[in-house]
């Protein structure tokens, strides 16, 4: 897809590059009628101004984006995307490429971003994060031609390469574990169900349960702390309470904690917790939190080192890095 250029403009409206760029930059020389109208051609064709000024002699911008797509209080309180930016600066560190963040409150300002920095030549690729399910990103960045990178493993049929990890086969190891500890009720809280790893993780903890023959069930919240004592609340004062729980980050399995202790109930006396993620939180929290460790600053890395083979014109492998790590703490225990 062509950027839209002061050209195109100028042959759209039927006047001088010249005449053209006085309207876009606000300088005297045409008529009020005439800027009007270059100015909504301008529009109407995506035109937006370049930062090719500041671009590398190469043509390129010197950056690459991610844009995270999450509410600012879920945000600033998940250590899972500081641990990821602090593996893409490491990967980015002393060479020619920045990162260039935005975040964003809802899918279709995320789009528009995606636009103007094209439009603007913001940024020569992109890292993208909690893909969706029929994810309107992935049709738009091949049309824009934008590279891009997925952090995850994509949907049949998308064609970008990603950087990913086994989140299935940990889910169904975490399930093996608590039944081993003889928990047979068991309650995920998850993330968004439009997300590509919510369903992975939702299937691998279904397919697991089936076959040990657990009572287990999925809840969705939006990772943060709030929505995760609501949840847990509810759950725990159920008429069947379970016996453990399993939370898709370590924020949620937190608050979990404090929802038992306001309840009366005993970790992991009366309720076992598991994390994802395993954050420093986990470790710091009393009980201790049992968590499914990954190695989410080499994924940030390797997903740089993807991005930059990808505009430099090699060819473009997928890329799975280590399996993760179920790590038993004090908050789960066999039940009698």
């Amino acid at each position: 897809m062509k950027r839209p250029t002061i050209a195109d403009i100028a042959k759209a409206a039927g006047v001088s590059k010249g005449a053209v760029s006085y309207a876009l930059n606000g300088r005297p020389g045409v008529a009020e009628s005439t800027r009007e109208r270059i100015l909504e051609i301008a529009r109407s064709l995506g035109w937006a101004p370049s930062s090719a000024a500041r671009a590398l002699s190469d043509g390129r911008a010197g950056a690459i984006g991610l844009i995270v797509d999450r509410p600012a209080r879920v945000l600033a309180a998940e250590p899972y995307f500081m641990q990821l930016i602090a593996g893409i600066e490491t990967a980015l560190a002393d060479g020619p490429f920045a990162l260039l963040l935005q975040v964003t409150d809802d899918p279709e300002a995320e789009l528009a971003t995606y636009r103007r920095w094209w439009a603007e030549r913001r940024v020569d690729g992109v890292l993208i994060v909690d893909l969706r399910i029929g994810d309107p990103r992935v049709p738009l960045l091949a049309e824009l031609g934008l590279p891009a990178v997925v952090l995850g493993r994509p949907e049949d049929g998308d064609r970008l390469p990603c950087v990913w990890t086994d989140d299935g086969a940990a889910m169904t190891e975490v399930l093996h574990y608590l039944a081993a500890l003889n928990h047979r009720d068991v309650v995920r809280v998850a993330g968004p169900a439009g997300f590509v790893h919510t369903r992975t993780r939702t299937a691998a903890f279904d397919a697991a349960a089936a076959a040990l023959d657990l009572n287990a069930r999925t809840v969705h919240t939006d990772y943060s702390d709030e929505e995760a004592a609501v949840a847990v609340r509810r759950v725990l004062t159920a008429a069947r309470r379970p016996t453990a729980m399993v939370f898709d980050n370590d924020v949620m399995a937190i608050a979990a904690l404090g929802v038992a202790q306001e309840l009366g109930l005993s970790v992991p006396g009366q309720l076992s917790i598991v994390a994802w993620d395993d954050s420093a939180l986990c470790r710091l929290v009393r009980p201790a939190l049992t968590a499914v460790s990954r190695p989410i600053p080499k994924h940030g890395e390797e997903a740089v080192r993807l991005l930059l083979s990808v505009l430099a014109g090699e060819a473009a492998a997928d890329v799975r890095t280590t399996q993760p790590v179920l790590v038993p703490r004090a908050s789960t225990a066999v039940r009698h």
